[in-house]
Protein backbone atom coordinates (compact mmCIF):
# COMPACT_ATOMS: atom_id res chain seq x y z
CA UNK A 1 0.00 0.00 0.00
CA UNK A 2 1.27 3.29 -0.99
CA UNK A 3 0.31 6.33 1.61
CA UNK A 4 -1.17 9.28 0.41
CA UNK A 5 -0.16 12.08 2.16
CA UNK A 6 -1.24 16.27 2.12
CA UNK A 7 1.07 18.62 3.58
CA UNK A 8 -0.96 21.70 4.94
CA UNK A 9 1.78 24.56 5.31
CA UNK A 10 4.89 24.67 3.57
CA UNK A 11 7.46 26.42 5.28
CA UNK A 12 10.81 24.65 7.08
CA UNK A 13 8.67 22.10 8.37
CA UNK A 14 6.72 21.45 5.22
CA UNK A 15 9.62 21.09 3.04
CA UNK A 16 11.38 19.07 5.48
CA UNK A 17 8.20 16.71 5.77
CA UNK A 18 7.88 16.76 1.85
CA UNK A 19 12.21 15.11 1.87
CA UNK A 20 10.94 13.15 4.36
CA UNK A 21 7.47 11.63 2.17
CA UNK A 22 9.74 11.46 -1.11
CA UNK A 23 12.21 9.17 0.52
CA UNK A 24 9.93 7.04 1.97
CA UNK A 25 9.55 4.21 -0.12
CA UNK A 26 5.71 3.27 1.25
CA UNK A 27 4.71 7.15 0.62
CA UNK A 28 3.57 9.47 -2.05
CA UNK A 29 3.18 13.11 -1.62
CA UNK A 30 0.07 13.85 -3.52
CA UNK A 31 -0.71 17.91 -2.69
CA UNK A 32 0.13 20.75 -0.43
CA UNK A 33 -2.01 22.79 0.88
CA UNK A 34 -0.90 26.74 1.24
CA UNK A 35 -2.86 30.18 2.30
CA UNK A 36 -0.78 31.58 0.04
CA UNK A 37 -1.26 32.25 -3.62
CA UNK A 38 -0.26 28.59 -5.17
CA UNK A 39 0.87 29.94 -8.20
CA UNK A 40 3.81 31.57 -5.96
CA UNK A 41 4.99 28.38 -4.05
CA UNK A 42 7.58 26.51 -5.60
CA UNK A 43 7.92 23.10 -4.22
CA UNK A 44 9.83 19.71 -4.67
CA UNK A 45 7.74 18.34 -7.29
CA UNK A 46 4.15 18.21 -5.05
CA UNK A 47 1.25 20.21 -6.92
CA UNK A 48 0.15 23.40 -4.46
CA UNK A 49 -3.29 23.66 -3.93
CA UNK A 50 -4.84 26.67 -1.86
CA UNK A 51 -6.47 25.25 1.86
CA UNK A 52 -9.51 25.95 0.55
CA UNK A 53 -9.60 23.31 -1.94
CA UNK A 54 -9.29 20.59 0.81
CA UNK A 55 -12.38 19.44 0.65
CA UNK A 56 -12.18 18.23 -3.02
CA UNK A 57 -9.05 16.07 -1.68
CA UNK A 58 -11.67 14.03 1.05
CA UNK A 59 -11.45 10.78 0.58
CA UNK A 60 -8.23 11.15 -1.72
CA UNK A 61 -5.72 11.61 1.01
CA UNK A 62 -4.99 9.06 3.32
CA UNK A 63 -2.91 11.57 6.10
CA UNK A 64 -2.49 15.52 6.47
CA UNK A 65 0.27 16.73 7.83
CA UNK A 66 -0.39 19.68 9.61
CA UNK A 67 2.63 21.89 9.74
CA UNK A 68 1.85 25.25 11.47
CA UNK A 69 3.32 26.33 14.06
CA UNK A 70 2.17 25.74 18.00
CA UNK A 71 2.02 29.59 19.07
CA UNK A 72 -0.99 30.21 16.97
CA UNK A 73 -1.53 27.76 13.92
CA UNK A 74 -2.26 24.56 14.88
CA UNK A 75 -5.15 25.23 17.36
CA UNK A 76 -7.24 26.63 13.89
CA UNK A 77 -4.94 24.40 11.26
CA UNK A 78 -5.80 21.08 13.15
CA UNK A 79 -9.28 21.16 13.60
CA UNK A 80 -10.05 22.60 10.46
CA UNK A 81 -7.81 19.88 8.59
CA UNK A 82 -9.36 16.75 10.09
CA UNK A 83 -12.94 17.31 8.94
CA UNK A 84 -11.43 16.11 5.83
CA UNK A 85 -8.45 13.97 6.74
CA UNK A 86 -6.55 11.82 9.37
CA UNK A 87 -4.01 14.60 10.55
CA UNK A 88 -0.60 13.99 12.08
CA UNK A 89 1.31 17.37 13.50
CA UNK A 90 3.79 18.30 16.15
CA UNK A 91 2.05 20.78 18.31
CA UNK A 92 4.32 21.08 20.92
CA UNK A 93 3.17 24.03 23.51
CA UNK A 94 3.06 21.13 26.93
CA UNK A 95 1.47 22.95 28.89
CA UNK A 96 -2.00 23.42 26.08
CA UNK A 97 -1.06 19.79 25.45
CA UNK A 98 -4.30 18.19 27.27
CA UNK A 99 -6.68 21.41 25.29
CA UNK A 100 -5.75 20.52 22.40
CA UNK A 101 -5.90 17.13 22.55
CA UNK A 102 -9.63 17.55 23.82
CA UNK A 103 -10.24 19.91 20.82
CA UNK A 104 -8.55 17.45 17.89
CA UNK A 105 -10.25 14.69 19.70
CA UNK A 106 -14.17 16.29 19.76
CA UNK A 107 -13.59 17.46 16.05
CA UNK A 108 -11.85 13.93 14.82
CA UNK A 109 -14.60 12.02 16.26
CA UNK A 110 -17.07 14.26 14.84
CA UNK A 111 -15.69 13.71 10.89
CA UNK A 112 -14.97 9.61 11.83
CA UNK A 113 -11.40 10.48 11.56
CA UNK A 114 -7.79 9.74 13.47
CA UNK A 115 -5.97 12.26 14.53
CA UNK A 116 -2.58 11.90 16.02
CA UNK A 117 -0.96 15.44 17.86
CA UNK A 118 2.18 16.16 19.22
CA UNK A 119 4.75 14.18 17.32
CA UNK A 120 8.25 15.09 16.87
CA UNK A 121 11.12 14.36 19.20
CA UNK A 122 9.48 16.93 22.42
CA UNK A 123 6.72 16.24 22.70
CA UNK A 124 7.16 12.73 20.68
CA UNK A 125 10.06 10.60 20.92
CA UNK A 126 11.34 12.41 24.14
CA UNK A 127 7.53 11.39 25.46
CA UNK A 128 8.34 8.06 24.95
CA UNK A 129 11.48 7.60 26.59
CA UNK A 130 10.26 9.10 29.63
CA UNK A 131 7.21 6.89 29.97
CA UNK A 132 9.17 3.47 29.53
CA UNK A 133 12.55 4.52 31.90
CA UNK A 134 9.91 5.67 34.50
CA UNK A 135 7.88 2.84 33.92
CA UNK A 136 11.29 0.28 34.52
CA UNK A 137 12.60 2.36 36.98
CA UNK A 138 9.57 3.60 38.81
CA UNK A 139 11.90 4.60 41.72
CA UNK A 140 13.79 7.87 40.80
CA UNK A 141 13.19 10.95 39.03
CA UNK A 142 13.48 12.22 35.43
CA UNK A 143 15.17 15.40 33.95
CA UNK A 144 15.07 16.44 30.55
CA UNK A 145 17.00 19.38 28.89
CA UNK A 146 16.84 20.60 25.53
CA UNK A 147 20.15 22.33 23.22
CA UNK A 148 21.89 23.90 23.03
CA UNK A 149 19.82 24.49 19.57
CA UNK A 150 17.05 26.48 18.06
CA UNK A 151 13.99 26.13 18.76
CA UNK A 152 11.18 26.36 16.02
CA UNK A 153 8.30 26.90 17.93
CA UNK A 154 9.73 29.59 20.11
CA UNK A 155 11.44 31.36 16.93
CA UNK A 156 8.02 31.65 16.07
CA UNK A 157 6.29 32.59 18.45
CA UNK A 158 8.58 36.03 18.30
CA UNK A 159 7.93 36.68 14.90
CA UNK A 160 4.33 36.81 15.56
CA UNK A 161 5.39 40.14 17.55
CA UNK A 162 4.25 43.26 16.19
CA UNK A 163 7.79 45.02 14.69
CA UNK A 164 9.68 41.71 14.17
CA UNK A 165 11.00 41.36 11.08
CA UNK A 166 13.03 37.92 11.74
CA UNK A 167 13.91 36.36 14.98
CA UNK A 168 15.58 33.11 16.15
CA UNK A 169 15.54 31.61 19.99
CA UNK A 170 18.28 29.36 20.98
CA UNK A 171 17.67 26.94 24.16
CA UNK A 172 20.54 26.66 25.99
CA UNK A 173 20.93 23.99 28.87
CA UNK A 174 22.36 24.36 32.16
CA UNK A 175 25.48 22.03 32.72
CA UNK A 176 25.52 22.45 36.26
CA UNK A 177 21.91 21.03 36.64
CA UNK A 178 22.93 18.45 34.29
CA UNK A 179 26.06 17.27 36.68
CA UNK A 180 23.87 17.17 39.41
CA UNK A 181 21.41 15.18 37.94
CA UNK A 182 23.88 12.78 36.38
CA UNK A 183 25.45 12.51 39.90
CA UNK A 184 22.54 11.42 41.70
CA UNK A 185 22.08 14.54 43.94
CA UNK A 186 18.17 14.45 42.98
CA UNK A 187 18.01 18.47 42.64
CA UNK A 188 15.24 20.29 42.58
CA UNK A 189 15.58 22.36 39.35
CA UNK A 190 13.01 25.07 38.39
CA UNK A 191 12.23 25.97 34.72
CA UNK A 192 14.93 28.57 35.03
CA UNK A 193 17.17 26.51 36.84
CA UNK A 194 17.58 24.21 33.91
CA UNK A 195 17.59 26.07 30.89
CA UNK A 196 18.05 29.86 29.65
CA UNK A 197 16.80 31.35 26.48
CA UNK A 198 18.94 33.31 23.66
CA UNK A 199 16.94 35.53 21.02
CA UNK A 200 18.59 37.43 18.17
CA UNK A 201 15.89 39.54 16.97
CA UNK A 202 15.87 41.80 13.83
CA UNK A 203 12.96 44.53 14.33
CA UNK A 204 11.41 46.71 11.91
CA UNK A 205 12.52 50.08 11.20
CA UNK A 206 10.92 52.23 14.13
CA UNK A 207 9.77 49.56 15.98
CA UNK A 208 9.95 49.72 19.64
CA UNK A 209 12.63 48.11 20.45
CA UNK A 210 12.15 48.14 24.49
CA UNK A 211 7.86 47.29 23.53
CA UNK A 212 9.40 44.03 21.85
CA UNK A 213 11.78 42.78 24.48
CA UNK A 214 8.74 43.10 27.12
CA UNK A 215 6.57 41.52 25.37
CA UNK A 216 9.22 38.53 24.56
CA UNK A 217 10.13 38.34 28.20
CA UNK A 218 6.78 38.28 29.42
CA UNK A 219 5.34 35.99 26.60
CA UNK A 220 3.72 33.34 28.92
CA UNK A 221 4.45 29.57 28.46
CA UNK A 222 7.60 30.77 25.77
CA UNK A 223 9.50 33.07 27.79
CA UNK A 224 8.25 34.39 31.44
CA UNK A 225 9.69 31.39 33.45
CA UNK A 226 12.87 31.42 31.79
CA UNK A 227 16.19 33.69 32.35
CA UNK A 228 15.94 35.51 28.87
CA UNK A 229 18.41 37.67 26.86
CA UNK A 230 17.30 39.34 23.57
CA UNK A 231 19.77 41.15 21.27
CA UNK A 232 19.09 42.92 18.14
CA UNK A 233 20.66 42.07 15.23
CA UNK A 234 20.50 42.86 11.44
CA UNK A 235 18.90 41.20 8.80
CA UNK A 236 22.62 40.57 7.55
CA UNK A 237 23.82 39.69 10.51
CA UNK A 238 20.76 36.70 11.17
CA UNK A 239 21.20 35.47 7.69
CA UNK A 240 24.59 35.01 7.99
CA UNK A 241 24.73 33.89 11.56
CA UNK A 242 21.89 32.10 12.38
CA UNK A 243 20.92 30.64 9.39
CA UNK A 244 20.95 26.74 10.52
CA UNK A 245 18.14 25.28 13.17
CA UNK A 246 20.71 22.60 14.97
CA UNK A 247 18.87 21.59 17.62
CA UNK A 248 19.31 18.11 20.56
CA UNK A 249 18.73 17.74 24.19
CA UNK A 250 18.43 14.62 26.70
CA UNK A 251 16.00 12.86 28.80
CA UNK A 252 17.85 11.42 32.03
CA UNK A 253 16.23 8.61 34.15
CA UNK A 254 17.85 8.36 37.57
CA UNK A 255 16.78 5.59 39.19
CA UNK A 256 17.09 2.94 42.30
CA UNK A 257 16.04 -1.00 42.04
CA UNK A 258 17.63 -1.61 45.69
CA UNK A 259 19.47 0.37 48.47
CA UNK A 260 22.81 1.82 47.07
CA UNK A 261 22.07 0.51 43.58
CA UNK A 262 21.55 3.25 40.83
CA UNK A 263 20.80 3.30 37.04
CA UNK A 264 21.27 6.26 34.57
CA UNK A 265 19.50 5.93 31.46
CA UNK A 266 20.17 8.65 28.89
CA UNK A 267 18.40 9.22 25.96
CA UNK A 268 20.23 11.76 23.48
CA UNK A 269 19.35 13.73 20.47
CA UNK A 270 21.88 16.25 18.56
CA UNK A 271 20.61 17.45 15.41
CA UNK A 272 21.94 19.55 12.80
CA UNK A 273 19.11 20.25 11.68
CA UNK A 274 15.74 20.68 14.03
CA UNK A 275 13.24 20.73 11.31
CA UNK A 276 14.78 17.69 9.07
CA UNK A 277 14.55 15.34 12.05
CA UNK A 278 10.98 16.91 13.13
CA UNK A 279 9.88 16.07 9.67
CA UNK A 280 10.92 12.62 8.97
CA UNK A 281 9.43 11.89 12.95
CA UNK A 282 6.29 13.29 11.91
CA UNK A 283 6.25 11.32 8.40
CA UNK A 284 6.96 7.89 10.24
CA UNK A 285 4.30 8.97 12.65
CA UNK A 286 2.09 9.46 9.70
CA UNK A 287 2.45 6.21 8.50
CA UNK A 288 1.84 4.86 12.43
CA UNK A 289 -1.91 6.77 11.89
CA UNK A 290 -2.50 4.98 8.91
CA UNK A 291 -2.41 1.84 10.62
CA UNK A 292 -4.22 3.30 13.96
CA UNK A 293 -7.07 3.83 11.45
CA UNK A 294 -7.14 1.04 9.39
CA UNK A 295 -7.87 -0.73 13.16
CA UNK A 296 -11.14 1.21 13.62
CA UNK A 297 -9.54 4.25 15.75
CA UNK A 298 -11.39 7.30 15.92
CA UNK A 299 -10.77 10.72 17.54
CA UNK A 300 -7.15 12.00 18.51
CA UNK A 301 -4.21 9.99 20.11
CA UNK A 302 -0.18 10.52 20.81
CA UNK A 303 2.46 8.81 20.15
CA UNK A 304 2.28 6.64 23.55
CA UNK A 305 -0.69 5.30 22.40
CA UNK A 306 0.98 3.28 19.20
CA UNK A 307 2.81 0.44 19.09
CA UNK A 308 6.47 1.46 17.98
CA UNK A 309 6.39 -1.18 14.85
CA UNK A 310 3.69 0.76 13.30
CA UNK A 311 6.44 3.96 13.17
CA UNK A 312 8.49 1.33 10.21
CA UNK A 313 7.99 0.22 6.81
CA UNK A 314 9.17 -2.70 7.56
CA UNK A 315 6.94 -5.81 8.50
CA UNK A 316 6.58 -7.65 11.83
CA UNK A 317 8.60 -10.41 10.95
CA UNK A 318 11.47 -8.20 9.15
CA UNK A 319 11.50 -6.18 12.44
CA UNK A 320 11.77 -9.38 14.68
CA UNK A 321 14.73 -10.79 12.92
CA UNK A 322 16.61 -7.66 12.47
CA UNK A 323 15.65 -5.13 15.44
CA UNK A 324 14.50 -7.41 18.36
Amino acid sequence: MTIKVAINGYGNLGRAVERAVNTAEDMQAVAVFTRRDPKDLETAGTPVYSVSQMADFSGEVDVCICCGGSATDLRTQGPAAVKYFNTVDSFDTHADIPAYFADMDAAAKEAGHSALISTGWDPGLFSIARTLTEAVLPAGYTQTFWGRGVSQGHSDAIRRIEGVEGAVQYTVPNQAAIKAVESGENPQLSTADKHSRLCYVVAAEGADKERITREIKEMPKYFSDYETTVNFISAQELARDHAGMPHGGQVLRLGHTQEGVKHLVRFQLQLDSNPDFTGSMVAASARALVRLHQHGHRGAASVLDLPPAWYSPSSPEGLRAQLL
